[in-house]
């Protein structure tokens, strides 16, 4: 019912800034998930979530892994279904391939193994931190 295109990963120098986009495309035209958002796996580890978008009733709620509070802000543009993540003061822990994912909450918490019971998974997009 989605299908989820990201770009923007390249390699950057750490301490340096990036932005991921992430286009939405329904295939039912109705379609809309309650929340989107973004994963990364790095080599050799589990993927996870790095930030979370919902929307309700009273508002969207955001929700950010630990590691990357204060330096990633993920936000919208509802009218081109467009999704992003500004990265910025980028570290080399930082390397991973990115996606972009979309469910139906709940939870409002970007989780791997919701995505993958009952959401959508981009195709991914590198981004390589070099130290």
């Amino acid at each position: 019912q989605m299908q989820l295109a990201e770009s923007g990963g390249r390699v950057v120098q750490a301490g340096g800034s990036l932005k991921l986009s992430c286009v939405a495309s329904p295939i039912t035209p109705t379609f809309r998930p309650d929340c989107m958002g973004w994963f990364r796996q790095a080599p050799g580890k589990k993927r996870e979530g790095v930030a979370g978008l919902c929307w309700g009733a009273n508002g969207n709620k955001t929700s950010y892994v630990d590691s990357v509070k204060e330096r990633f802000t993920i936000s919208q543009d509802i009218a081109k279904k467009l999704l992003f993540l500004q990265m910025n003061s980028l570290k080399p822990e930082d390397t991973a391939m990115y996606y972009c994912a979309s469910w139906d909450s709940p939870p409002f918490d970007p989780i791997v193994a919701v995505v993958t019971a009952r959401g959508f998974w981009g195709q991914g997009t590198q981004v390589t931190v070099s130290s």
